[in-house]
C-alpha cells in the first residue's frame, strides 16, 4: 500500500483544511516545492497535490506552485483541483505531472473522464469526495444527491487507473479514516482505490491495510505536518 503525502495548495502555500472549510486553513509551509522536498528525502513514492483555490474556481490558480515542485523533483505526483476540461489535462501531462485527477467532473461531464482516460493510460483518476456517502463537487461546496460507490461503478470499464476517495467529514478533523467505507468502495470495483480523509496514525494505516479491501494507497496531510505520523516509519512500517 502506497502512501501519499498530501500538499494542499491556498494562495500559493502548502495549508490544511478542517473537512474542507476554506475559512479554516493552517499554513504549514510558504514554499510548498521546500515541503515536497522534504518529503521526498524522507522517501516517498509519490506526492498527492490538490489546487485549493482551482476547486473552487474551475480552473488551475496555483499552476506556478505545481510547476515549482514538478521541476524540482522527480517523484511522481497526481494534481485535483479544477481540472475540467481536456485542454488542462494535456497542458498537465505535458509539464510532467504523473497523474490528473478529475472530480468534480466526473459528476457534471462523464465524458471527459472517458476520453480523457482513452488518450492518457494510466494518468487519469477520479476523486470521489463523499459527505455521509453522497459526492460533493466545486471544492465540496454542494452536495449531489449522487451515490458515491454508484459513481465509481461507473467507470468501471474505461480505463481510470485509481479513484480517490475521500471522507470530507473525517478529512483534516484527525479522527481517523472512514475504513468501513473505503472498504466496501474498494470491493465494489476493480479499480485501485486510494483512501483520503482523516489518515492521522500508524493504526490507521494498518487498519486501511487490512480492511479486507485491496486499496493501493492512503492520503495524509495533516497529520505528517503535525508530527502525528512519522513518514519515515510509516513508509518503513507499509513495506514490512
Amino acid at each position: 500500500m502506497i502512501l501519499y503525502p498530501a500538499i494542499d495548495l491556498k494562495d500559493g502555500k502548502a495549508v490544511r483544511l478542517l473537512r474542507g472549510d476554506m475559512d479554516k486553513a493552517t499554513v504549514f509551509n510558504d514554499d510548498p516545492a521546500a515541503q515536497a522536498m522534504e518529503f521526498v528525502a524522507q522517501g516517498c513514492e509519490w506526492l498527492h497535490l490538490v489546487d485549493l483555490n482551482g476547486a473552487f474556481a474551475g480552473e488551475p490558480v496555483n499552476a506556478a506552485a505545481v510547476e515549482s515542485i514538478l521541476a524540482q523533483t522527480k517523484t511522481p505526483a497526481q494534481l485535483g483541483g479544477g481540472i475540467r476540461d481536456m485542454k488542462t489535462i494535456e497542458t498537465w501531462i505535458s509539464k510532467g505531472l504523473a497523474r490528473v485527477i478529475l472530480g468534480t467532473v466526473a459528476v457534471e461531464n462523464p465524458a471527459l473522464v472517458r476520453e480523457a482516460a482513452k488518450a492518457f493510460p494510466g494518468k487519469i483518476a477520479v476523486g470521489i469526495d463523499a459527505r455521509d456517502g453522497k459526492v460533493a463537487t466545486k471544492g465540496w461546496a454542494e452536495t449531489t444527491d449522487v451515490d458515491a460507490t454508484d459513481l465509481a461503478r461507473s467507470f468501471e470499464d474505461d480505463g481510470v487507473c485509481a479513484i480517490i476517495y475521500t471522507d470530507i467529514n473525517r478529512d483534516g478533523a484527525m479522527q481517523g479514516p472512514n475504513v468501513e467505507a473505503t472498504a466496501a468502495l474498494g470491493n465494489a470495483v476493480s479499480i485501485p482505490v486510494i483512501a483520503s480523509g482523516g489518515v492521522s496514525s500508524l493504526a490507521d494505516l494498518n487498519a486501511l491495510r487490512d480492511c479486507g479491501a485491496p486499496l493501493n494507497g492512503a492520503i495524509s496531510g495533516r497529520a505528517l505536518y503535525d508530527g502525528a505520523l512519522d513518514l519515515k516509519e510509516a513508509l518503513a512500517a507499509l513495506k514490512g
